[in-house]
């Protein structure tokens, strides 16, 4: 009995009584309703087990009697209440231990039965506790994946007021660290993150990849004392099987860029045998865009930062602006992060094409939109300053219509076309010649994957090789660029608008 209690709980109770009883077994409530029940397999069954135990349960309830049996022509029905504390007290709302058995009853059993009310009630109390336990555990963390939300949408108040009620507070700046372990591991690497910072790190499960963790810590918990291990590196060390990827300090307001950071990071270091990496130095391009580029961004989002909803139950600008920006970071895997189906993602995705004149099928605005978003994310004052320019080239797409990588050149917007005049920047052709340094040379894969919309298929049919080789060139080039390109958040969109600025830059 106590070992069945031990290795199967209550179902295994059950299932055991309802053996030695020959017939039927289970957890009944006052009012007779069957909470948990077993029964053998083999020989008859009374046709009416419900009705029998309901009955018993009711007048052991009236009652308040420690044991009840009901007799029929053939069966009994024995009830123990399971709430019995001292003798004569009970608590009227616990459950009823019901067991029917074939008459006439077998010798000690109702001994037997009066034996297993205690171990049975302690089995119950214990798994009801664990569900409740789960249930707090699930609710910290979808609070938690609630605020990394609020993170990465810019909506920092709040995300603040809910962190300082779940601790620990979050700091500021940040850095952002993303953990790949095996699957099913992630409550042990995140226990073994917590002990390695002392608590410090806001510790998420990532809802779109379920095999990572999120950590944004104290940008100084990452360069500690000399001689002691950051915390990022001790989980890389302590955990065998997990890589670790982690940002540049960034402030808490750029916790999305900081993720997106960590993520490259984190493409990098599947390649090392440390399996650890950080973000190298490299300017955001939502910081070399200058004033204008501001404008342009505030231009371009203008229709969807005004759009008013025509029912109460359509999105809003607010919803719009985060299922963009989720879907541009995810992908299809947007609808695990917005907690939405996929159909709702793909009609709010026309809605912001429409809203927009953007054709957000095409990498070309899906560039354009990714950069906006961030422009206006970033602090105006942050971004590099607009330099004396004579002799710019036109703002708008190329007279040809197609960019000198072979890109149509959208056919979208007035606003999404004065990206152009962005790109020639001085600073931010000094941004892309550096995203291209690694491959400088050496760009047929990296143009054909770009030109082919990022997709593998059509890249590899164009360079005249396989799928799998198409894949090995894209895997070496995220170790060369140190990006991310194959999984979302991908480089894809920063390397656009490198390749874009230079072609802008040659054809001048």
């Amino acid at each position: 009995m106590h070992r069945l209690t031990r290795t199967g709980g209550t179902a295994e109770l059950l299932r055991w009584l309802a053996g030695r009883a020959e017939g039927w077994a289970g957890l009944v409530g006052p009012d007779g309703t069957v909470l948990h029940a077993a029964a053998r397999t083999a020989g008859a069954m009374v046709p009416d087990v419900a009705g029998l135990v309901a009955e018993g349960a009711s007048a052991l309830t009236e009652r308040g009697v420690q044991a009840y049996s009901v007799d029929t022509g053939a069966y009994t029905a024995l009830l123990f209440p399971l709430g019995v504390s001292s003798p004569g007290v009970g608590d009227p709302g616990a459950p009823v231990l019901a067991v029917v058995t074939p008459r006439p009853v077998a010798a000690g059993l109702a001994t037997l039965l009066a034996d297993v009310v205690l171990p049975l009630s302690l089995c119950l109390q214990a798994e009801t506790l664990e569900r409740k336990r789960r249930r707090v555990d699930l609710a910290e963390s979808r609070g938690r994946e609630a605020v990394l939300h609020l993170l990465m949408t810019g909506q920092l108040s709040i995300a603040q007021q809910v962190a300082g009620a779940l601790r620990p507070r979050l700091s500021d700046p940040v850095r952002v660290c993303v953990v790949e372990c095996s699957g099913g591991g992630r409550d042990e690497v995140a226990r073994v993150c917590a002990d390695a910072d002392g608590g410090r790190s806001w510790i998420v499960r990532c809802p779109v990849y379920a095999r990572h963790l999120i950590l944004v810590m104290p940008a100084e918990a990452a360069v500690p004392e000399p001689g002691a291990v950051p915390p990022d590196e001790t989980v890389a060390a302590r955990v065998g099987d997990c890589v670790v990827g982690v940002s540049e300090p960034v402030p808490l307001a750029d916790t999305a860029t900081g993720y997106r950071q960590a993520f490259h990071a984190l493409a990098v270091a599947r390649e090392l045998p440390t399996r650890h990496a950080r973000f190298g130095v490299s300017p955001d391009s939502a910081l070399v865009v200058g004033p204008a580029g501001h404008r342009w961004a505030d231009e371009l989002l203008n229709p969807l930062l005004t759009h008013v909803p025509r029912r109460a139950q359509d999105p809003g600008s607010q919803e719009l602006l985060a299922t963009a920006a989720s879907w541009l970071a995810f992908s299809s895997h947007a609808t695990e992060h917005l907690k939405v189906h996929r159909n709702t993602l793909a009609a709010r995705l026309r809605l912001i094409g429409e809203l927009l004149g953007l054709d957000l099928h095409r990498l070309a605005d899906q560039a354009a939109l990714d950069l906006a978003l961030r422009v206006r994310s970033t602090p105006a004052p942050a971004c590099t300053p607009e330099p004396a320019q004579s002799g710019s080239p036109a703002s708008g797409t190329s007279a040809s219509g197609t960019s000198a990588s072979g890109t149509p050149a959208s056919a979208a917007s007035e606003a999404a076309g004065g990206l152009d005049a962005i790109l020639v920047r001085p600073a931010v052709r000094d941004w892309a010649d550096q995203q291209l340094a690694p491959v400088l040379g050496a760009e047929e894969t990296l143009r054909t994957w770009v030109r082919c919309e990022g997709r593998i298929g059509p890249a590899a049919a164009e360079l005249g090789i396989s799928v799998p080789g198409a894949r090995k060139r894209l895997t070496r080039l995220e170790t060369v660029l140190q990006r991310s390109l194959l999984r979302p958040p991908s480089a894809r969109y920063d390397l656009w608008l490198a390749l874009r600025s230079r072609d802008l830059t040659a054809a001048a």
